[in-house]
């Protein structure tokens, strides 16, 4: 598919082969913030969720893509979840796993993907994600694909033992 296929990464659909990334990628704990996780999933547990990844994102309302170098290296992740039809949105999240993968460009080709994607093959009207206010790194990547800051969330996740703004970043599909 073109629509999901960059310069430097593609987006594919999670293979039962994936399960050995995904369970490490669950069960790492700096990640659970970003997740809203805060317990371990087993292997058992993955295999069921690659076996039922299938699913149609109406039905489940979300969907869940590797993000892939195109010499088939699988460096992180991206999600649509929260996605509602009717509204015309969905929320957007993405790990590039291995912090010496980061800042090459992969994460950012990703995202404008999915968002493409999104306006192109779902329709959307409008995709959003949340991060936190400390978290720089990701306001700069969805910042620089022209996603604005909408709102702030006061106090809106508890972690390490304090709570922390959430930032509201939007993008709005201007085609329609």
């Amino acid at each position: 598919m073109q629509t999901l296929k960059g310069e430097k990464v593609y987006l594919r659909a999670l293979e039962p082969e994936d399960l050995d990334f995904v369970h490490q990628v669950e069960n790492t704990e700096e990640f659970w913030e970003v997740s809203a996780n805060q317990t371990p999933y087993s292997r058992f547990m993955i295999k069921q969720y690659l076996e039922n990844a299938h699913r149609d994102i109406y039905d489940i309302k979300q969907f869940r893509l590797v993000i892939c170098t195109l010499r088939h290296k699988v460096v992180g992740l991206i999600d649509i979840f929260d996605f509602e039809p009717k509204d015309r949105r969905a929320a957007l999240g993405i790990l590039i796993a291995n912090p010496a993968q980061r800042r090459k460009g992969y994460a950012s080709e990703a995202l404008k993907l999915l968002c493409d994607y999104c306006f192109t093959h779902l329709d959307l009207h409008q995709v959003y994600a949340n991060i936190t206010l400390d978290n720089k790194n990701s306001a700069q990547l969805f910042e620089n694909l022209g996603f604005k800051k909408v709102g702030v969330k006061k106090d809106w996740t508890f972690s390490q033992g304090q709570f922390r703004d959430e930032v509201l970043y939007q993008l709005l599909n201007n085609v329609h």
